[in-house]
Parts: C-alpha cells; structure tokens; sequence
C-alpha cells in the first residue's frame, strides 16, 4: 500500500471531486488551476506529493480542450514533483467517439489523447462509460472503465416498476448495453434500428420489439444533441409506449440537446454527475441527476489497496 491518498481536481466538475473526497474522508488536495492573462493554463500544486499515491479527478467535457490541457499539465506538475503513482480519474473521457478511421485521412483522436496522458506521466486511467470498450487498448497502462449501470437501475428500481418496463436500446450499437440493464432489471428488451445520414443526424427506420401498453426506458451511454434520443422516444411512442423516459450516463447536451428533450415525449431524463449540468438543463424539470461519487471512492479506495477493481465491473 503506498503511503497516502492526495486528491486534486482542476476546473471541470469540481462537485464530483468533493462528493469523491467525502465518500474518501479525505481532504482535496490545494491546486491552483487557472489562466494567464494570454489564456495559458497555469497550475501550481501547493501540496506535498513526493511518492504520494496521486488521484486527479478531470472529466474533459466542454471546454474539452481547456479541461483537458487542465489535466495533462496537473499530470506533468505531480510527476515532476515525484509523486509515487499517478492515476488520472477521468469519469467522461473526451474525443472517444473518434476511436477508429471512417474516412480517409481521418483522425483517431482517442489514441492521441491517451498517447498524450501516458506522455505527461499518467501511470493509470479510471473512468467510466467508454464510448468503445476497445479504447483501453489504446492506453499502454492500466484502464479501469466503471459502468454506471448500478445508479441508474438504483433510480429504475426506486421510481418505475421494472416489470412492466421495456428497456430501449436507441441504435444496435447500444444493445449490449440495454440487454445488461433488462437482464439486471428483469425487463423486456427491444432495439431502434437507426440509420444516420450525417454527423448528428439521425434518422429512425424500425422498432424491433414490442413497447405497445408499458413504459419504454431508453438506455445510452451519452447524450450529445438529443436527436438519436428524441427521435428513438417519439418512435416508441408511435408504436403504443404509455410512458417513455430515458437513462444515460454522460450528459453532454450540446446545441439544441436541451430544447429538443423539452419538447420531447420524454418524461424523464436520468444522467450521473460525470458531467456537470449545462444551465439550460438545470433549469428544465425534466432531468434528475444520480451520483457516481461513491462509485469512484470505492474504485479509487481498491487501487490505492491493490485490491481487485473487477467486482465494480456491473
């Protein structure tokens, strides 16, 4: 076991850091993160790290690029202060849905910002929801991807009847993950055969499964501008859905996300607190947030032990 936990946060989702810190009963450690005047970030860690067991909590959502420079220079200051071990705590890990080549001389981003954590010293990655599962393939440290699946079938479970639920994958990329959420809640399970015609733009073809009388859940991994969600709702709808509400665990809500959810048919959209909500959102009624905090402490408590991470793996 090394000698002590030291946590730091930059400017992203500081709420999460602290629910982190009390689930720890540990103090978050003093870090100034902030700018020069020519917009440079500029970080000073004002605690002691030498061989220190080192935690930086950053998910890089929006601004993506300014939390994560946040991040990579936090990794750089406690490396070259001689921390013992530096796992970078990424609930939302940014550029992820750039994982693979889908044009020519196209980018794959994912790689490149996992290239630049191991190079500014980052020793070991836990997050949560990866876009794609391969993505820990591209790290060449450890990666430790939570699933958020037990908080969002905790809220299921309190606020719905699961028995009478169909849960709804809203595009066969996400079906493994919904088939997880009906098996977990003993629910039907049905598929949104989706067809996109450009980047954001979704278009729904078919619903395999029958919704007709119950409440449709739909499940995804992030909601970004709403279109593949609000669509797939309508569609349940249409096919006799009595009530349609939606989980997720990343809510990026960009561009019209928000507008689009409150016109919606959507009664309810459930997400965790890996992603701070946007103002748009907080003041809609139609979200409810479930925190991952204790999730993350749990995690973070089994490395410093060297314990097993795996039985949080559901």
């Amino acid at each position: 076991m090394r000698s002590e936990i030291k946590l730091f946060t930059g400017n992203a989702n500081p709420k999460l850091a602290e629910s982190i810190a009390r689930f720890l009963d540990v103090q978050l450690g003093r870090a100034r993160v902030g700018t020069f005047s020519d917009g440079e970030i500029n970080v000073e860690i004002a605690d002691n790290v030498r061989g220190r067991d080192v935690f930086l909590i950053q998910p890089t959502c929006a601004p993506t690029n300014n939390h994560l420079m946040e991040l990579l220079i936090m990794a750089d200051a406690c490396k070259r202060a001689s921390a013992g071990r530096l796992t970078a705590v990424v609930p939302y890990y940014g550029y992820a849905r750039q994982d693979r080549k889908v044009s020519p001389r196209a980018p794959i981003s994912a790689k490149l910002v996992a290239d630049l954590l191991s190079t500014a010293g980052v020793d070991r990655v836990l997050t949560m929801e990866l876009h794609a599962g391969q993505i820990q393939g591209f790290f060449n440290v450890p990666v430790d991807n939570l699933y958020s699946s037990s908080a969002l079938c905790g809220w299921i479970e309190q606020e719905l009847r699961p028995d009478s639920a169909v849960i709804v994958s809203p595009d066969a990329g996400g079906v493994e993950r919904a088939r997880a959420f009906a098996k977990r809640l003993g629910a039907g399970l049905a598929i949104i055969d989706k067809r996109r015609s450009g980047p954001n733009v979704a278009e729904i073809m078919h619903l395999i499964g029958d919704v007709s009388g119950k409440t449709a859940i739909l499940v995804d991994d992030m909601i970004d501008t709403a279109g593949t969600l609000t669509g797939a709702a309508r569609a349940v709808k249409e096919h006799g859905a009595t009530q349609v509400y939606a989980v997720a665990t990343h809510a990026v809500l960009s561009g019209p996300a928000v507008e689009r959810i409150d016109n919606s048919v959507l009664e309810r959209v459930v997400i965790t607190d890996t992603i701070p909500l946007n103002a748009a959102a907080q003041a809609s009624s139609k979200f409810a947030v479930v925190g991952v905090g204790d999730l993350f402490g749990e995690a973070i408590r089994a490395i410093h032990h060297d314990d097993s991470v795996s039985r949080l793996f559901v």
